[in-house]
């Protein structure tokens, strides 16, 4: 730590310190003395646990990967695994039936089905795009994207794409909001009339859809719809382009589209010191204070860009209403696992980082908390914090204890601080019940990660043999049971009505006819938000929400019951017979190596924690830390069973590297890795894949924190 301070018993990088007492504390009505003296406390009682836990997942993992050895060559015995996993405390007995009963829940959580957005809390811009993301025009979703079935032509206005897009978006207005007798597509005029809505004067079939409107009731400006809990706003201005060639001069159709945005401390960004950490508690404040901008150069013009107003209406009776114009957000702590140098404890030790999340992220919450005007995130009065990477109940209980200890310290009441349960290691899966049981006072989400899932199932099964190609992991059984067992056991655990349950992201954020026709799926399937990487995509993803009412669903799968037990949770996806070709071989090692190498090189050399990565194939695809852990942890278990060699996987990289760097050619600031392959990027992309087997449970970050913090001192 290059300058420190000492508050209490910790040294407190001076640039933590500053920022805590100057920015974050003044507002709450804390002391700033006593606020350090309780995190000292809460540091220095909870690290030594903290460190347990840790100690415990190694302990574990020893006693799998000796089992596995033990039976290596042997036909896989499925229930002589699941007792033996009993036995050493993996797999704990289910208890009693139960309830959540998580109280003081915002709607975006508990009864509003709908996209969600995670974003990079370290880039202001990408942050108020997902706050404001709440809102969205389906025009502009349909024209400048391939959701129709083509992208647009370079060049000016297309008035025959435009036509389309006004006939396909009136097609979603007679499926979500029919009209008696009547079709949007010929309606000429929009009015109210003693509290109703009709149109070239019929009502829709369903008046109750009829939400608020603005301006004169017999030409409105706006008009507010409603559909399974969801919002549509039809913006009428015959003086717009768009409605002045339009019959009813209806210029947008505007979808309330990301109802929820994780604003995220951990696997999309890259924070390794206090200087990254002040830049995503900054954000954060600014968030929560309401007054975060960013100015930035779009078109030859210069724009700044805050958080959006509420939307006024008046109600069908004409009272004066508001709509919440940004989505809820949730914020994103770290996992258990890193320390950050920010803090160091009075024994000289880091503080774990995720302490730091959970007390600093809270205490910033706090002036969200205290307003009476201005724009609110949470008016239930809640903060709700997303915790990842959580090994099985114990670590849940531990996040508990941990929220319970800093609303002490910051003298909030219990409960206020709502746990999100992100569902992506095997241990928390195969006790979910008992996970969701350990905070059930606190639980407002839950979540699958497929990509965190698959790359903590290639670790823990390391010693049982080589796993299938990655396609064929995504099409075995397990990865149905894990999907249908974690929204069926939140359903039985009363989350309906009350949480979250969540699916994971569409990772081609350039594909959106194809999203259309896929992320279907995760409304069907009884979740009631599902990532997107993009406010467009969310947009777009919010029609899935009007042609599935997922309130009914969740009803129907809680009468059917559990569809997945842990025995299909178990069956380990390795490959049923090896016969792949050479070419086969390294094709399945070289479309690995090249999704490590373009996502680590922006991460170590430019500090981007999540981006569009061109593939093998240069298709661009959104890559975290989840999806580089799959990679790394793929080619060490091949090479540890001896699929590959360490000399043609390292020929392999740096033939990929070459690659990434002709990828990242249009880019100034970019260093490439070829020819010399000796800087601390492709060095980082090595450890991670012939290194991987050592990791603490596959992950990338100690590697990539090192790496990082390697380059920032260079």
């Amino acid at each position: 730590m290059a300058s420190s301070v000492k508050r209490a018993r910790l040294h407190v990088a001076t640039q933590l310190a500053d920022f805590i007492e100057t920015r974050a504390l003044p507002g709450t009505g804390i002391d700033p003395s006593l606020f350090w003296e309780g995190f000292s406390a809460l540091l220095h009682d909870l690290d030594p646990r903290n460190a347990a836990l840790l100690e415990k997942r190694e302990m574990l993992q020893g006693k799998i990967d000796a089992w596995h050895i033990a039976h290596r060559g042997q036909p896989h015995d499925g229930e002589a695994y699941q007792s033996f996993l009993r036995e050493i405390g993996y797999l704990l007995p289910e208890g009693e039936a139960f309830s959540i009963d998580t109280s003081k829940i915002d709607p975006e959580i508990a009864t509003v089905a709908g996209p969600q957005l995670v974003v990079p809390i370290t880039n202001a811009r990408f942050a108020l795009n997902a706050a404001n993301a709440r809102w969205g025009s389906l025009y502009d979703a349909f024209y400048g994207t391939d959701a129709m079935g083509n992208l647009p032509k370079p060049g000016p206005y297309d008035r025959g794409r435009g036509a389309r897009v006004v006939a396909r978006a009136r097609v979603f207005l007679d499926q979500a909001f029919p009209i008696e007798g009547h079709s949007h597509a010929d309606a000429q005029r929009y009015y109210v009339d003693k509290g109703q809505l009709l149109i070239d004067d019929k009502p829709l079939e369903t008046p109750a859809k009829f939400a608020g409107f603005s301006g004169h009731p017999k030409a409105p400006s706006r008009v507010l719809l409603v559909n399974n809990g969801l919002h549509v706003e039809l913006v009428f201005d015959r003086t717009h382009p768009i409605g002045s060639r339009d019959q009813a001069g209806l210029a947008d159709i505007r979808m309330e589209s990301a109802v929820s945005a994780i604003m995220d401390c951990e696997d999309s960004v890259a924070c390794v010191d206090a200087e990254d950490k002040v830049l995503a508690y900054g954000n954060w404040l600014g968030l929560m204070q309401g007054d975060l901008s960013e100015t930035f150069e779009k078109g030859g013009q210069m724009m700044t860009r805050a958080l959006a107003p509420d939307l006024d209406y008046l109600s069908p009776d004409g009272k004066p209403m508001q709509v919440k114009g940004r989505a809820l957000m949730l914020v994103r702590n770290v996992g258990h696992l890193m320390t950050n140098p920010a803090i160091h404890l009075d024994d000289g030790s880091e503080a774990y980082e995720g302490l730091m999340d959970a007390m600093i992220t809270v205490l910033i919450a706090m002036h969200d908390l205290q307003k009476d005007v201005g724009l609110r995130n949470s008016h239930a009065g809640s903060v709700y914090v997303v915790k990842p990477k959580m090994h099985g109940p114990e670590e849940v209980a531990f996040a508990d204890e941990t929220f319970t200890r800093v609303e002490e310290v910051l003298g909030l009441p219990r409960y206020t601080v709502k746990l999100g349960v992100m569902d992506e290691e095997r241990r928390t899966s195969v006790n979910l019940k008992e996970c969701i049981r350990a905070a059930k006072h606190r639980v407002a989400f839950i979540n699958t990660g497929f990509l965190d899932r698959t790359g903590d199932e290639i670790h823990t099964s390391m010693e049982a043999g080589p796993f299938s190609r990655k396609d064929f992991i995504k099409r075995k059984s397990w990865i149905a049971a894990y999907e249908n067992q974690n929204v069926d056991i939140g359903l039985e655990c009363g989350l309906r009505g009350r949480a979250q349950i969540g699916k994971g992201m569409w990772a081609k954020p350039d594909a959106m006819a194809e999203m259309l026709e896929i992320k279907i799926e995760h409304p069907r399937a009884g979740a009631n938000c599902a990532w997107v990487p993009s406010p467009t995509a969310a947009t777009l993803h919010a029609l899935h929400y009007h042609q599935v009412n997922v309130a009914a669903v969740q009803e129907k799968l809680l009468a059917g019951g559990r569809r997945a037990y842990v025995t299909a949770l178990l069956d380990i996806p390795m490959a049923s017979y090896q016969r792949w070709s050479e070419a086969q071989i390294t094709r399945e090692v070289e479309n690995n190596a090249q999704g490590i190498l373009g996502y680590v090189v922006r991460w170590i050399d430019a500090g981007v924690g999540c981006s569009k990565v061109p593939d093998i194939n240069d298709v661009a695809l959104m890559e975290d830390r989840a999806t580089c852990r799959i990679s790394a942890q793929h080619i060490a278990n091949w090479l540890h069973h001896g699929v590959v060699s360490e000399v043609q996987v390292m020929e392999i990289m740096r033939r990929m590297a070459a690659v990434v760097d002709r990828q990242n050619a249009g880019d100034p600031t970019y260093v490439p890795m070829a020819p010399g392959f000796n800087g601390i990027a492709f060095a980082a992309a090595c450890d991670l894949v012939f290194k991987g087997r050592e990791q603490p449970s596959g992950y990338t970050e100690p590697v990539l924190h090192a790496r990082r913090l390697e380059l920032k001192a260079a």
